[in-house]
């Protein structure tokens, strides 16, 4: 009788913990925060349970770390670390110790950072769907459904959000190797939660491809995506894990989806200053400058794309990119009338071994609109500089205005109903 009495004792204790989703607290534990880092910032790390509504099959504990900007303030943006299949979030933390260890890891001086983990229980990876380059990934993670570490991720993003009094629209994600593929496969269908995403080096596109039913996937019916966030991507022609990036490609142009892509044959690197030894653009574009407030322009078939490598990468030597030059500045964004700047870089902005051409030709689409309203098959009006016409929303309610001409000098696209 003890036996049971001690079995439902542990059971109830269990059945507890797991229902307790309405005040779910993450536990400081400042002694194992201690000597983590040794450059003066200040470290939170936290311990918590399981929510059930997550769907994991059984309670876990899972950690979580803190890292606060050198001068903390309300309001501070955040930077989200997901990390490799080689770290856990604690070894994670540690390469921020010395520059040229995983540099993706490094959160900016004025940025609190949340570093997430995915180790301490077996199977709970940040990638999903399947990749040819390892027989241990299944599909646990696949399919266009939200997977038990995701709704894990982003309920914790939204605790810390709330915790640390951060600025909401400038949250952004991060990750390296597997965590770059968690990165894209989560971050994408959470345009409402990350102004932009960045990924090096990422260990495959199949994630993101089933979460956003690229093809030869499909979006459920009767689902509708939200904008996602800016997209980074900087892969290595030479490394294994980049296969099918022609794929990603193609359904960010097919769909209109913002990508500033970057490669070479710089292999699985980790180090920013190797891999800008091969492509000098690879942090050129200011992604932690993207508020998710503030509509952003979709650069599409840009006259000055480079020949995207893959599938064929390995015999390629050269490195290359896609609306590398391409800017925009969000000006007025109210219902009835947008304005939007659009320029491109000049060599008095931009260092590069790349030349920068005076001029390209892109299609330009906008999305993340915010006091705007767009919809399926309305028609608006557009004028940029002295060319002006008439245009139709897509089935998104997505306004595409193609063939516009860009300079270094800024001109205008005013986009009225």
């Amino acid at each position: 009788m003890k036996y049971f009495t001690k079995a439902m004792l542990i059971w109830g204790l269990v059945s507890n913990l797991w229902s307790q989703d309405s005040v779910w607290k993450p536990v400081k534990n400042d002694a194992r925060a201690e000597g983590l880092i040794n450059y003066g910032r200040t470290l939170d790390l936290f311990e918590h349970s399981t929510k059930p509504e997550w769907g994991y099959a059984k309670p876990q504990t899972d950690t979580f770390a803190v890292l606060h900007p050198v001068t903390s303030k309300v309001n501070s943006p955040l930077y989200v670390v997901l990390h490799s299949a080689g770290h856990d979030v604690i070894s994670c933390i540690r390469c921020t110790n010395k520059v040229g260890n995983h540099d993706i890891y490094h959160a900016p001086k004025d940025h609190f950072a949340l570093y997430l983990d995915c180790r301490a229980n077996k199977g709970d990876w940040w990638w999903g769907g399947m990749h040819k380059r390892s027989k241990e990934l299944t599909e646990r993670n696949g399919g266009a459904k939200r997977s038990a570490v995701e709704r894990r991720v982003i309920d914790t993003v939204q605790w810390v959000i709330e915790t640390y009094k951060i600025d909401p629209d400038r949250v952004y994600l991060c990750g390296n190797s597997m965590g770059g593929s968690g990165a894209l496969g989560i971050g994408m269908r959470h345009g409402d939660v990350f102004a932009a995403v960045k990924a090096n080096v990422p260990a495959g596109i199949e994630h993101v491809s089933q979460r956003m039913g690229f093809t030869p996937f499909t979006v459920p019916q009767n689902v509708r995506l939200p904008d996602p966030p800016v997209i980074v991507d900087y892969s290595g022609t030479n490394d294994g894990w980049s296969d099918g990036h022609e794929r990603f490609v193609m359904a960010m142009n097919e769909r209109k989806y913002p990508l500033y892509f970057y490669w070479g044959p710089f292999g699985h690197a980790n180090n920013h200053s190797k891999i800008m030894a091969v492509n000098d653009l690879i942090n050129s574009f200011d992604w932690l400058g993207v508020r998710k407030n503030e509509a952003y322009a979709v650069f599409t078939n840009a006259s000055s794309d480079d020949e995207v490598p893959w599938p064929n990468q390995k015999a390629v030597k050269t490195s290359g990119q896609l609306n590398g030059w391409l800017r925009w500045k969000m000006l007025t964004d109210l219902v009835d009338v947008m304005e939007i700047e659009l320029f491109l870089v000049s060599p008095d902005t931009l260092e590069t071994r790349f030349d920068i051409p005076d001029q390209v030709i892109a299609d330009v689409s906008l999305r993340r609109l915010q006091s705007f309203e767009a919809v399926e098959n309305m028609v608006f009006k557009w004028s940029y500089g002295e060319h002006s016409g008439e245009g139709v929303a897509d089935d998104q309610g997505v306004m595409t205005v193609p063939r516009l001409t860009m300079t270094a000098k800024s001109v205008v696209l005013m986009i009225e109903k």
